[in-house]
């Protein structure tokens, strides 16, 4: 299944993600095989908005859950929220996984 996660930062707390980024990045980079897309949320001017976005393969929403709660940004208390949502692919790349009418 996939599930797409939205965090949100702290108020703030622009100094704490860049100090738990390095750790974040090799958290994503052992997990890429999970990861469909992921991503800061910026600001139209390009500069990051404090939160990111995980579109993710998970057996459930527990298992969903288990993946950000092992994220750095989690355990280094970045998060003032956390939302996760069951997410059906329609288009990743171009690419659709709609199934024909029949």
């Amino acid at each position: 299944m996939t599930y797409f996660i939205e965090t949100f930062d702290k108020p703030s707390h622009q100094a704490r993600r860049q100090e738990l980024r390095p750790a974040h990045l090799d958290f994503l980079q052992s997990n890429a095989h999970r990861l469909l897309a992921c991503g800061a949320k910026l600001h139209e001017d390009g500069k990051d908005q404090g939160g990111g976005v995980y579109i993710i393969t998970a057996d459930n929403e527990q298992d969903a859950r288990a993946f950000i709660e092992a994220d750095p940004f989690y355990q280094g208390d970045l998060f003032q929220e956390v939302r996760i949502t069951r997410w059906r692919k329609a288009y990743v790349d171009g690419k659709s996984f709609l199934q024909a009418a029949s």
